[in-house]
């Protein structure tokens, strides 16, 4: 079971803001973990589409594609922030 966290657009996008999951045996990192979540469809596969802007963190360190993804842990998903 791992925690997902949802912030900013993609929270209401998704009409929430964290949830529980049990991973597929397949999913092993960020990159598959996103694919996964896509296939979900409508605001999931638009707001998760590759051409999309979106970061993520693992157990709340920044993560790139190839990051593990385990049990146990919590992934956030939240749109990059730019300052003025």
């Amino acid at each position: 079971m791992i925690t997902l966290l949802y912030f900013a657009r993609l929270r209401e996008a998704f009409g929430l803001s964290a949830e529980q999951a049990n991973l597929p045996a397949d999913v092993a990192d960020v990159r598959s973990l996103t694919e996964w979540l896509r296939q979900r469809g409508g605001a999931w596969q638009e707001e998760l589409a590759q051409d999309k802007p979106v970061r993520m963190a693992v157990n709340q360190d920044m993560a790139a594609p190839d990051t593990a993804v385990r049990d146990g842990d919590e992934i956030a998903f939240f749109p990059p922030v730019t300052g003025g």
